[in-house]
């Protein structure tokens, strides 16, 4: 029971970073997992079939909000789907012994990515309005669903900063369509997985949790993604996914380092995670102070203009 109550608040949780970052859903839950001894393609199946409900209610919730754009979402959707069944059936393939320090290696790797990618340079803003093409789109979403299965998430790390980096939608819309296309992704990785393992594998009642952690985060999110700095955000998951994946390799066949290693990549990683943050935050608060001295010199300036104006006629 006390397991399961874990895995709701997990659900709970990484559905609240997921709905307001656009990310670390399927990251976050897949790394729990492995942690507690799930094997890849088990831990992997269990998080798609969650997110058919998850993203689907974080759909839904972004729609109501005015969060989504429809277009990029079946342009990158339905690529994505191709490339989630294609890496749930190639994943289902490996050895469990293979499996889960290779799902360590991509996680470890997303999480870097993440980490790096929020601390240093936050969300890219500029080209808004431009469209977005589907040559660009199509491989995008081939690549992101392919790694989201393979690895129990990547649709948002993968899709959400190269939408963002293009600078060619608001950020706000690039997190909710993303979002709602993960919902082809979910579904067909989720098929993937049961033509290659089937169902004995997978826990429903940890899917369950799950789903329900998820759902109830769903619009909470979609609220909060107006609200919440993503900068700070995505430096904090960041490093909750490179410390718990850096863990199970350190533990693993591969390298099985000794308890003194371990400790000293653990602070390592902690104080490295912490700077992030605190580097985070400072870059966030300096960044409204610039926006608020900007905001107040386009009103003198405003008023300025108007008092010319009036004083001329």
């Amino acid at each position: 029971m006390r397991a399961l109550i874990l895995l709701g608040l997990v659900g709970l949780a990484a559905q609240l970073v997921d709905g307001s970052l656009g990310m670390a859903y399927g990251v976050t839950s897949t790394t729990l997992l492995l942690a507690i001894g799930t094997n890849a393609a088990a831990a992997s199946a269990t998080v798609h079939l969650a997110e058919i409900g998850t993203t689907l209610a974080s759909g839904i919730s972004h729609w109501r909000f005015g969060n989504v754009d429809w277009k990029v979402v079946a342009k990158i959707g339905i690529p994505g789907a191709v490339g989630a069944f294609a890496g749930a059936t190639f994943l289902s393939s490996l050895s469990t012994e293979l499996a889960a320090p290779v799902m360590s290696l991509i996680l470890l790797a997303l999480g870097v990515y993440i980490l790096i990618r929020f601390t240093a340079f936050g969300l890219p803003r500029g080209n808004l309005g431009k469209p977005l093409r589907r040559r660009f789109l199509a491989p995008l979403g081939l690549l992101a669903g392919f790694v989201d299965a393979t690895g129990g998430g990547g649709w948002g790390p993968v899709g959400t900063p190269a939408i963002l980096a293009s600078g060619r939608l608001a950020p706000r819309k690039v997190i909710g369509s993303i979002d709602a296309s993960e919902f082809l992704v979910a579904i067909a990785a989720s098929i993937g997985f049961f033509v290659g393992i089937g169902s004995e594998n997978i826990n429903f009642s940890w899917v369950a949790v799950l789903l329900l952690g998820g759902v109830i985060a769903a619009p909470i999110a979609a609220w909060l993604v107006r609200h919440i700095p993503p900068r700070i955000l995505g430096s904090a998951v960041g490093g909750v996914i490179v410390l718990t994946n850096v863990r199970t390799l350190l533990r693993s066949d591969w390298i099985d380092a000794s308890s003194g290693v371990q400790t000293v990549a653990y602070i390592v990683i902690a104080v490295i995670w912490v700077a992030a943050i605190v580097y985070s935050v400072r870059e966030y608060r300096r960044d409204k102070a610039s926006e608020s001295v900007e905001a107040v010199e386009n009103e003198l300036r405003r008023r300025t203009g108007t008092e010319e104006e009036t004083a001329s006629a």
